[in-house]
């Protein structure tokens, strides 16, 4: 893969941010499994996310990151739907 999508992803979908709480890894993987539907990627498993986001440099215990753009929208709003 030339350009890892993990690249892509984290440059797409969330903004390095040092304040305020840290991003739970269950939030970051939701927004993920987002930004590979929009982007027609089939994702990775979840350990081998937590593996490709070491890579990365992101710690998955410690993610000092803010979701943003389209696939934080969805993630939004298909992690919290509408109540009738």
């Amino acid at each position: 893969m030339p350009t890892s999508h993990i690249t892509q992803f984290l440059l797409e979908a969330t903004i390095a941010e040092d304040a305020g709480q840290p991003l739970g890894l269950d939030c970051l993987y939701g927004l993920y499994t987002s930004w590979c539907l929009l982007h027609h990627i089939r994702p990775l498993e979840d350990l081998h996310f937590r593996s490709a986001l070491e890579k990365h440099g992101v710690e998955p215990g410690n993610i000092r990151r803010r979701i943003t753009g389209p696939a934080a929208t969805d993630y939004i709003l298909a992690s919290f739907p509408a109540t009738h």
